[in-house]
């Protein structure tokens, strides 16, 4: 079936549908990652976002369901320049465009993302529609008639409704060595030796594996949650998720989230979680021309180190909107845009990029520990 893919300068792109038809609008971004279709595509991060992939052959390890981030994909459309015919992992349930369409979520394939990508590089963020029903004018429409990222909360829509207490598989997976008599397929967990409350502004499952992973034992609250009935939980530390959306309008939330950094309870946050410790200090945010998605280059302002790191944002800190006491502690390389920040007197940080793979899960468990010990 054809499918259009319009955005609100007029641009049209033509292509054949794949997963589900009909009709979607969202903000049209692209990631630049070579693999972790998967992931982004059940990441909340990207709720109200039509994502473009720039790497060309898509789908070829198809959808294995304990890779899931969340419990369904997020994403308002699905933009690639070829869908994999096939699929080769021998963990795979089932083919990526049979997944999306169970789960209702439209794809386009045979797009020229590059000249997508370039558009977007050089005019900013667009708005967009995917269709599968309307002509190219009617498209066009719809993406100029439908809701920016600009002033829209999304945590809304992905946060839990519930509080609930973390026990998914955390354990990392692994290659059994026979030879050494290793039969096992997983490294076991270290013993629990703390309690984290993390805010779930739209939570990856993976986040919450590294933080059990530090020995936490992990109960996740949904977005609106108190700082009051949080503090009564009596955590030894707290984590602020990563999330989508417009941080500057969650105002209620950086309320909270003042008092929490203020309790002398170790504070880590990442992705729209830094952004909100950064509002709640009174800094200011903005949006992106386009946005960082996929890998990303950081300096550590202090030692001058360069890290390779996972990008999702839409939003930035301003950096000089910080108030005294929290200080940019890394910087992307690409635009100079604040990366990472921590307070100057309370034992509270964030970064803006994905702390997988990075120093910051252990970081944050020294300073859990340190509070620990200090009463």
């Amino acid at each position: 079936m054809n499918a259009i893919l319009a955005l609100e300068d007029g641009t049209i792109f033509e292509g054949k549908a794949f997963g589900a038809t009909g009709t979607s609008t969202g903000e049209a971004c692209f990631n630049t990652n070579a693999v972790g279709y998967q992931e982004i595509l059940t990441d909340p991060a990207y709720a109200g976002q039509m994502v473009a992939m720039t790497y060309p052959h898509i789908g070829n390890y198809g959808i294995c369901e304990e890779d899931n981030e969340s419990s369904r994909p997020h994403v308002r459309g699905f933009v690639i320049g070829e869908l994999s015919r096939i699929h080769s992992n021998w963990r795979a349930n089932e083919p990526l465009g049979d997944w999306m369409a169970r789960h209702g979520i439209m794809g386009i394939q045979d797009v020229d993302t590059r000249k997508l990508t370039t558009i977007l590089r050089t005019k900013g963020a667009q708005r967009a529609c995917l269709t599968t029903e309307l002509d190219a004018a009617a498209a066009v429409k719809a993406a100029q008639e439908s809701a920016p990222l600009q002033g829209t909360d999304l945590v809304s829509g992905v946060t839990t409704a519930e509080p609930y207490h973390w026990e998914g598989e955390s354990r990392v997976w692994k290659l059994p060595n026979k030879l050494q008599g290793d039969m096992g397929y997983y490294t076991e967990l270290p013993p629990v030796e703390s309690k984290v409350v993390a805010y779930d502004f739209g939570i990856r499952r993976n986040l919450l594996r590294h933080l059990r992973r530090q020995g936490m034992d992990v109960t996740v609250v949904p977005a609106g949650t108190p700082a009051e009935t949080v503090l009564a939980m009596g955590p030894d530390g707290i984590f602020l998720s990563t999330g989508p959306g417009d941080p500057a309008v969650l105002t209620a939330i950086h309320a909270e989230v003042k008092k929490l950094a203020e309790s002398g309870i170790p504070v880590f946050a990442a992705g729209l979680g830094m952004q909100l410790l950064a509002h709640a200090f009174g800094a200011r945010t903005e949006h992106l021309p386009h946005g960082h998605r996929g890998g990303q280059a950081s300096k550590h302002t202090a030692t001058g180190d360069i890290a390779i790191t996972a990008g999702c944002q839409a939003f930035t800190v301003v950096a000089d909107s910080l108030p005294a006491g929290l200080e940019a502690t890394h910087t992307n390389l690409t635009d100079g845009t604040v990366e990472g920040i921590r307070h100057t007197a309370l034992p509270v940080f964030g970064v803006q990029y994905s702390p997988e793979g990075t120093e910051h899960f252990s970081q944050f468990a020294e300073m859990v520990r340190s509070a620990k010990a200090a009463k």
